[in-house]
């Protein structure tokens, strides 16, 4: 391994802190803006918290909280996962096959992000590292 390579790998514990962050933080802003119409955005003001953009919210919100604080990472980025899957095959896929074209990049970045997260933890700076310390 060169230097370079080295000098890189010994942040990548911290750098998946802060992907589960930011990722969080992505979600989260979705589930808060679909629930309590924070920034108003006009495609999320006639959502209903018991149709299926609410439901999103509410995983959006509790699920992205979560993955922000590093409690029970690997679940809620699994669900998340899910989730975001299930968003680009109803609600982007009908619109077309490419996702340039129907607009769900996002959402598969997003799945793909929490997938990655599932399967590797939420790294040290989270409460589940303090959790498994003790």
């Amino acid at each position: 391994m060169n230097k370079f390579d080295k000098l890189l790998a010994a942040g990548e514990p911290y750098v998946l802190s802060i992907f589960r962050i930011v990722t969080g933080l992505l979600l989260f802003q979705y589930g808060v803006a679909k629930l309590f119409k924070f920034p108003p955005v006009p495609m999320f003001e006639k959502v209903e918290v018991l149709s299926l953009f609410g439901i999103a919210a509410i995983f959006e919100f509790i699920f992205g909280g979560l993955l922000i604080l590093g409690l029970f990472s690997r679940i809620a980025a699994f669900i998340l996962c899910g989730e975001m899957a299930f968003a680009y095959f109803i609600g982007h896929f009908p619109r077309g096959f490419i996702p340039l074209l129907n607009n769900g990049n996002l959402a598969i970045m997003l799945c793909f992000s929490c997938l990655v997260l599932a399967c590797a933890g939420g790294g040290p700076l989270s409460l589940d590292a303090m959790r498994d310390k003790k």
